[in-house]
């Protein structure tokens, strides 16, 4: 048997729709599990790491918008949104809070697996990027593990995504509050201690980094090339 493309999460209050966009996805052979609001959903992405949602946003209780407001930073998961409205101003509020894709009800299936495959294989090359070596230094950010020295050293969600921001920006140098902002932080002594226990897991020397480096009154800067 074929191994399945993707595990998706679909969450929809309507039994008939979440039940069709079930069968289809599983005849196109992935798999899928299904959620009947936000309060399921969350649930359920507690326990299982999908490759991406689709998600509807007019529900009962806690809302599409609000679920994906809520949690897409924290699980890093590709959301489409599935709506009955189709006005800019909604299709503009669910891709400014994170959804990657947005489709209006009703739509064709054939559709839904298009934005599906497109954002499957957009994820896929860029988590192809996630892994970088330079000088004895290997970081995985998909698999949250710096290797040194032939130690293999976890990272946190939050070293992750600054590790993420600086490796998508070599030589740029980011300021505290920058820094502070991707993780929700504002003490600059927090963000200073956070810094050190990276630098502690990629130098040779954390006390003269060769590579993470600060840069005097301005920030930190992660040099790779």
């Amino acid at each position: 048997m074929e191994k399945y493309k993707a595990h998706i999460l679909v969450v929809d209050d309507d039994d008939g729709i979440r039940e069709l966009v079930k069968q289809f996805l599983n005849k196109n052979n992935y798999l899928v599990t299904t959620a009947q609001n936000a309060e399921d959903a969350l649930e359920k992405v507690k326990i299982i790491k999908f490759d991406l949602i689709v998600l509807d946003i007019m529900m009962p209780g806690k809302s599409g918008l609000e679920f994906t407001n809520e949690n897409k930073k924290k699980l890093d998961t590709p959301i489409i949104l599935l709506t009955a409205k189709g006005e800019a101003s909604d299709r503009i509020e669910g891709l400014e809070i994170g959804a990657d894709d947005y489709l209006a009800k009703p739509f064709e299936p054939k559709e839904l697996i298009l934005r599906i495959k497109n954002i499957l294989n957009k994820t896929k090359f860029e988590n192809s990027k996630r892994v970088i070596e330079f000088g004895s230094i290997k970081i995985d950010l998909n698999k949250l593990f710096i290797y040194r020295n032939q130690q293999s050293l976890k990272i946190n969600n939050t070293e992750k995504i600054i590790l993420e921001k600086m490796i998508n920006s070599p030589g740029k140098i980011f300021q505290r509050d920058e820094i502070g902002a991707l993780i929700d932080l504002t003490k600059e002594r927090s963000i200073d201690v956070i810094i050190t226990r990276l630098r502690k897991k990629i130098e040779e020397n954390p006390k003269s980094p060769k590579y993470l480096q600060t840069i005097r009154g301005e920030g930190y800067v992660l040099w790779i090339e």
